[in-house]
């Protein structure tokens, strides 16, 4: 299949990417560069440096005709939605609306979106989150990711374009940004490696559900044949709080830093963690990297960038 990739420089993106091609898909990679990288796209992928909210990619679907989409370019940053909502919302809504209006125009058979569990449950009434829990965003980057789950289904029952979303945990692991896209487990690594002092937002307590990059991969690789029309959490059930995550990636980097603790973020979550049992029973999919060994991988690859 010809699969197109936005934000295929990413992160995450590039990653799914390079298994994409060894699975032997043709993949076209969509990305503006604000945030991704030239060097994590595969010499064998075609790159088109164009902005999801161009009306000109209506040219890459002229020339590449893809049959499915892969969408990951956003507006990630949660602290940079809250700065500036309209710039997020842009981007985020006006963006996938773009590419969804020209998916539907060129007969693109299905979109899997990169959304977010977190940002668009809130503050959980209960833990794990599955994906009938109630979506109470508290930034507008979970408003605008819950926004494009509602334009697919629209999408979906006014054009045929079906669809798999995938709602992320805090994805972490080789390549991760720590500069232009949020991840506390990048940055802490590239602090400690370049022997600054990282902080700790608030107490520390707050907890996340983390999970490896290489399994969110294989979720996307699933979605390529299953989950048409599904919406699937992608976490590990395991909720782990930050002061953890500080003292592992410590132990891993050899570095006695110590823990310093700085004011909290205004209106941060407190915990979150999520219920990945519907994609175990629909398509066979756990995460198969414990926390320990995915960091230990993550701290490798920062270590020899």
């Amino acid at each position: 299949m010809k699969i197109l990739i936005t934000g295929g420089a990413g992160f995450i993106g590039s990653n799914i990417a390079d298994r994409y091609l060894e699975l032997g898909h043709e993949v076209v990679i969509l990305d503006n560069l604000s945030t991704g990288k030239k060097k994590n796209i595969h010499p064998d992928a075609k790159f088109y440096e164009f902005d999801i909210c161009d009306p000109k990619i209506k040219f890459v679907f002229e020339v590449e005709r893809p049959d499915i989409v892969n969408h990951h370019a956003a507006q990630i940053d949660v602290r940079q939605s809250v700065s500036d909502p309209e710039n997020d919302a842009r981007i985020n809504i006006l963006g996938t609306i773009n590419l969804l209006q020209h998916c539907a125009n060129y007969n693109v058979k299905k979109v899997v979106f990169a959304s977010t569990g977190g940002a668009i449950y809130g503050e959980q009434d209960y833990f794990p989150a599955d994906e009938n829990h109630p979506t109470r965003p508290l930034s507008p980057y979970g408003i605008t990711k819950l926004t494009c789950e509602k334009y697919l289904y629209f999408y979906q029952q006014s054009h045929g374009l079906n669809y798999t979303v995938l709602r992320y945990a805090n994805v972490y692991g080789p390549r991760q940004n720590p500069h232009g896209e949020a991840g506390v487990v990048a940055i802490f690594c590239k602090k400690m490696l370049d022997k600054s002092q990282p902080v700790i937002n608030g107490k520390g307590t707050q907890t996340r559900d983390y999970v490896f990059v290489g399994d969110v991969v294989k979720a996307s690789e699933l979605a390529l044949a299953g989950g048409d029309n599904q919406i699937y959490n992608i976490g590990t059930g395991i909720e782990t709080d930050v002061n953890t995550i500080f003292q592992k990636i410590a132990k891993y980097m050899d570095n006695p830093v110590k823990e310093v603790h700085g004011s909290g973020q205004p209106g941060e979550q407190m915990r979150s963690v999520l219920d990945y049992s519907l994609i175990n029973k629909q398509l066979d999919w756990k995460p198969a990297v414990d926390l320990d060994s995915g960091l230990e991988k993550t701290v490798d690859f920062f270590r020899n960038v």
